[in-house]
């Protein structure tokens, strides 16, 4: 069983775990007033969860986007899933993973400033999870507050992350185990997926360095599927990431540890650690073909 707070948590990774906000004390503020955004640095790249007693680190989509953006990689409209293609993901499997990966659209276009993209996609974010049923997860006042701010990059990028950190009430209160660890594995698969696009467009050791580091994620996220054996489409949804972690076996990371640091009047920690990676290639090449297929299949599913 899923623990209750692995949804909003997962939620939360998708855009908003490298977002830290100083909103007043966290209260809402009218819209005159401006939000003020606290930027981190690059080395903050994951969340840490409790999973079933055992922490887990996900990488944050959002924290990818801005490593492709500052690499000079251009955007590229053309690398996301359509907004439009909502209306066609028919069950609560595809709808929880295309979530996700809406989800990870949604920052992506935010950092680039791409404003009617934005509301796109955020329309499509809100509807599926209407059709999920956890509409009352995102606060209506703040995802008002998103659309009236939506020019605003940097008050976008604030409330984007407020709307799915207010989440964590409702959710924790409203168990969803049956999508949370779905959402999750979708925001991960479009980072990655964001990842491979950016190093055909513009190869360089930082976005090759990002690949390399999912090695540890993907065996997290694995373990967390593997355990819903109850439906079909998650077991082959694990039996494709495991396909993946095969091509990850040769990757060599070396980790080295360095005491984290918290700054506590911003209330944030810095992961200070580093790794040092050896991926391929050949390797490289494997990879982006299977997340490819693994992506394809997830936004072309139509079953019923």
């Amino acid at each position: 069983m899923i623990n209750k707070g692995i949804l909003s948590m997962s939620l939360a990774t998708i855009l908003s775990s490298a977002i830290f906000v100083g909103c007043n004390g966290g209260d809402d503020k009218p819209d005159d007033k401006k939000d003020d955004l606290v930027e981190t640095p690059d080395t903050i790249k994951t969340t840490q969860f409790n999973f079933s007693g055992e922490l887990f680190s996900v990488p944050s989509p959002i924290q990818t986007a801005l490593l492709i953006q500052k690499s000079g990689v251009t955007y590229d409209k053309n690398i996301l899933l359509s907004s439009s293609n909502v209306n066609k993901f028919s069950t609560d499997y595809s709808r929880s993973l295309n979530l996700g990966i809406y989800g990870a659209d949604l920052g992506y276009v935010s950092l680039y400033n791409q404003t009617q993209d934005a509301l796109s996609y955020l329309g499509a974010v809100k509807q599926l999870a209407d059709k999920l049923g956890i509409s009352a997860a995102f606060d209506a006042s703040t995802m008002e507050r998103i659309q009236k701010n939506v020019t605003n990059k940097d008050s976008m990028m604030v409330l984007v992350g407020i709307a799915y950190r207010s989440s964590d009430a409702y959710l924790k209160n409203n168990q969803r185990s049956d999508v949370s660890s779905l959402v999750l594995a979708g925001g991960w698969i479009e980072s990655l997926y964001f990842s491979v696009n950016a190093f055909k467009s513009k190869p360089n050791e930082e976005i090759k360095r990002r690949i390399a580091e999912q090695k540890q994620t993907l065996t997290s996220l694995i373990k967390i599927l593997g355990m819903n054996t109850g439906n079909a489409d998650v077991v082959e949804l694990t039996k494709q990431l495991t396909d993946l972690s095969k091509v990850y076996e040769g990757v060599i990371l070396k980790y080295n540890f360095v005491e984290p640091t918290t700054d506590t009047v911003k209330k944030v920690t810095y992961i200070n650690s580093t790794s040092d990676v050896t991926i391929t290639d050949e390797q490289l090449t494997q990879i982006s073909t299977k997340i490819v297929e693994i992506r394809n299949n997830i936004t072309n599913v139509t079953k019923s």
